[in-house]
């Protein structure tokens, strides 16, 4: 597992806090973690040692051409991608990476909020430990786009805070194959505290455990 924490945009300080608590899972369940913010690791020989990347809130323009091609190899010989956050908040101008991580960041309230998360399938890895209706506070995000044929998981209900711009669909968390890999992606992680929250380090976990590929 290789955790990836560039960032060309904003910096989240929560980084400094999810790559202990991702190392720490690691140890738990008996998979390596590697950590980088050096884009020059993105070559095919070196991705192919992982059986997932992590990109943990992420932002702005963080591999040039010949790293994302290599990462769009890595993918297509069935590598696994886990988007953590702001990992939305990346590559806006890489159409395959949209379409990976399934949404791209528009903004977000002003203030951290309370609010009610809806649990739309509690039957996959990284949801079943969930109540129906998770009330938590992070920073919620509002997409400029989503992609079709996401397998969402968890949507938020914008009528349990202020600032919502997507309406009744508002995905929060999902997965899907794509290009011959596995994907998946939560929103969820901006605060520091989420990363000592038990019910959200299982829901990554699930999603870390879906993208290498376990059931």
């Amino acid at each position: 597992m290789l955790i990836f924490s560039k960032t060309a945009g904003f910096h989240h300080e929560s980084i400094a806090v999810g790559i202990p608590a991702i190392m720490r899972m690691g140890q738990q369940n008996n998979f390596d973690v590697d950590t980088t913010t050096n884009a020059a690791l993105f070559t095919l020989n070196n991705l192919k040692k992982y059986k997932a990347v992590i990109f943990l809130s992420t932002t702005g323009d963080v591999l040039n051409p010949e790293q994302q091609t290599a990462f769009e190899q890595y993918i297509k010989q069935g590598g696994g991608f886990v988007g953590v956050h702001a990992a939305s908040d990346t590559e806006y101008d890489w159409p395959w990476y949209g379409n990976l991580v399934g949404a791209y960041f528009k903004s977000h309230p002003s203030k951290q909020q309370e609010a009610n998360l809806e649990v739309v399938d509690r039957n996959f890895i990284a949801t079943e430990h969930l109540p129906a209706t998770w009330r938590r506070l992070d920073e919620w995000y509002n997409y400029k786009w989503i992609a079709d044929g996401l397998h969402v998981l968890i949507k938020i209900d914008e009528k349990s805070y202020t600032g919502g711009e997507n309406g009744d669909n508002h995905p929060m968390a999902w997965y899907h194959s794509y290009d011959g890999g596995r994907a998946f992606y939560t929103a969820l992680g901006h605060t520091d505290a989420s990363y000592s929250e038990p019910l959200f380090l299982q829901h990554l976990l699930g999603g870390i455990k879906y993208a290498i590929g376990e059931k």
